[in-house]
């Protein structure tokens, strides 16, 4: 059965990669939605139709919720035709100020948890099936106060380059997608509120809805990067041409 499976699915970005998806690919039998919370992915299901979704209340950054995804691909046998991830989080702040757990956290599930459920899924995916990783801005140069965050980002960039190497021959497209700040539980969940980042404050937020729309065009167009507007586009060049010592006197959060 043709399946589409999305991380991070209970809200924001990853919410309207559910709705968007089941609109673009209608002829898809199951959307599997895995998040920690049930009770938004529920509601999430009824908006896509319950019969065409498969809840899946997990907590990627725990080795019992990968092992459990495992076993049930390998349960169900899922022919894959796009893989979502879009499951991640950071926070604002010097590295010696965040609980250096948390810290650890954030690499587990922007990092560790993207690489595990990718790899799991693969074996599953036919010829002309999709991958996006939702990378960032962040990815495009260091960013002071959200480190972490940063470092994390770049990782994924550079992985979604090259397993989009590997996978050529395979016919699977692999897109990073690196939006902007947009006004999701992600801001919350960072400790970014008015007034605590001059950044954030001044830069122009992306429309989560039109990222998820825009970027499954993208990953069909067979492009390795998406950004959302012309502003981020500038930077992702700027990022490449410029020291990033003389960029992170601007990017400062």
């Amino acid at each position: 059965m043709k399946t589409v499976i999305i991380t991070g699915a209970s809200s924001g970005l990853g919410r309207e990669y559910a709705l968007a998806a089941s609109k673009r690919y209608p002829d898809t039998g199951e959307f599997w939605l895995i998040a920690r919370r049930a009770d938004r992915l529920e509601s999430i299901a009824e908006e896509i139709g319950r019969d065409k979704t498969v809840v899946l209340p997990l907590d990627l950054c725990e080795k019992d919720a990968l092992k459990s995804f495992s076993d049930y691909l390998a349960e169900r046998s899922p022919e894959v035709t796009l893989l979502i991830n879009d499951a991640g989080f950071g926070k604002l702040g010097c590295v010696a100020d965040i609980d250096p757990l948390v810290q650890r956290e954030m690499c587990n599930l922007n990092c560790g948890a993207l690489t595990a459920v990718t790899a799991m899924t693969l074996k599953y995916m036919p010829e002309k099936a999709g991958i996006i990783n939702v990378c960032s801005i962040a990815s495009f140069a260091p960013t002071p106060r959200m480190s972490v965050y940063c470092a994390t980002k770049s990782y994924v960039m550079a992985f979604s380059r090259a397993l989009r190497e590997e996978l050529k021959s395979r016919k699977i497209g692999v897109t990073a997608v690196c939006p902007g700040p947009m006004s999701t539980e992600f801001l919350g969940s960072a400790g970014i509120s008015p007034g605590r980042s001059r950044t954030f404050d001044t830069l122009p937020y992306c429309d989560p809805e039109k990222t998820a729309v825009n970027s499954l065009k993208a990953l069909d167009r067979g492009s390795p990067v998406y950004t959302e507007k012309l502003f981020y586009k500038l930077y992702r060049v700027l990022g490449k041409l410029l020291p990033h010592s003389l960029v992170m006197k601007f990017t400062r959060c």
